[in-house]
């Protein structure tokens, strides 16, 4: 029997000279090929995300070594975020999302101050008061405390014993990988600087869960961008000589940080905030020290120690148990 087949101009295809048994089958087939690859798609997005977040925001403690051999801290990022603000209006202007209402930009702009501000601010000026790259991500590190305690009270967010075992045993191993390291002089500064970055990065995820959820990423984040370039530009000009170097190694680092980092990571970072529970998404931040060690070590020769080392290990058990059950969240 021969067989014609044409489209019905709605999606649909009409086909002569076959069963119509066959011609349902194939058009449910059809019409539900494409939601279960849209769910496989998501599925491995969500394996996928926190392990490329961790990746990326630990080049981000490299980067700024490299980028601060040609600027100072506040100038490098005043200059980063405004490669960042041209790169977010660009997105914008292709895709033309939603803009938030006013109290929308201003909780973006709270959230930009507390994610980008003092956090990447604290750790540039970390990295240039001598605290070692490898070290510089371990107070941040420490996040998952702060945030175990405070989403419980702010977010209403149940912390189960588990999960309370699991930060326990994470700040452990930060504590190891800590363990005789200087904590004076001009790298007390640094580690000073390191404090106030896990304090903003701390507040600032748990504002963004609460306050910036609804708002689409990319107006939502070119508002943020706008409100950090104009933060660190201030602060250049206030504390600063704003005097850069422009060498090779330094243009390629900023591109790094402003095109990876801030748009890469960041998006990565907001989009396992609307997705998960703060306590897990902040558990994350326990692998962080450890992936950013092994960077160090293998570009700047920082050497770990067998305590270190275990240390890295009690991190990762840790992550591990943060995120065995997903806390639930009002």
């Amino acid at each position: 029997m021969a067989m014609s087949c044409h489209s019905s101009g709605d999606g649909m295809w009409i086909c002569t000279g076959v069963p119509a048994q066959l011609v349902l089958a194939a058009q449910h087939t059809i019409g539900h090929s494409e939601p279960q690859m849209n769910r496989d798609f998501d599925e491995l997005a969500a394996r996928a995300a926190p392990v490329v977040f961790v990746l990326l925001w630990s080049t981000g403690f490299i980067g700024t070594k490299y980028v601060l051999s040609g600027a100072e801290p506040l100038t490098y990022l005043a200059i980063r975020m405004v490669l960042v603000v041209i790169l977010m209006a660009v997105i914008v202007a292709v895709w033309r999302p939603k803009w938030p209402s006013p109290a929308g930009m201003a909780h973006s702009a709270v959230a930009a101050i507390l994610v980008h501000g003092f956090y990447l601010g604290g750790t540039a000026v970390a990295i240039a008061h001598s605290v070692p790259v490898g070290l510089s991500a371990l107070i941040p590190g420490l996040q998952p405390i702060l945030t175990s305690t405070i989403a419980n009270r702010w977010l209403g967010e149940r912390v189960t014993w588990l999960q309370w075992a699991g930060l326990i045993l994470g700040l452990a191993g930060v504590v190891l990988i800590l363990h005789g390291r200087p904590m004076t002089g001009e790298v007390g500064w640094g580690w000073f600087a390191s404090g106030v970055s896990l304090v903003s990065i701390t507040l600032g995820a748990l504002y963004q869960k609460r306050f910036c959820s609804s708002i689409d990423w990319r107006s939502g984040n070119l508002v943020q961008y706008v409100t950090v370039a104009l933060f660190f530009g201030l602060g250049s000009y206030l504390f600063e000589t704003g005097t850069v170097h422009w060498s090779s190694e330094f243009v390629l680092a900023l591109t790094w940080l402003a095109v990876v980092l801030s748009i890469g990571s960041i998006s990565v970072l907001y989009w396992l905030i609307r997705h998960h529970g703060a306590t897990q998404v902040a558990s994350l931040f326990y692998l962080v020290p450890a992936v950013t060690a092994v960077m160090a070590f293998i570009l700047f020769g920082e050497k770990l120690d067998a305590l270190s080392i275990f240390g890295m290990a009690a991190c990762a058990a840790a992550v591990l148990l943060v995120n065995r059950s997903r806390p639930a969240a009002s």
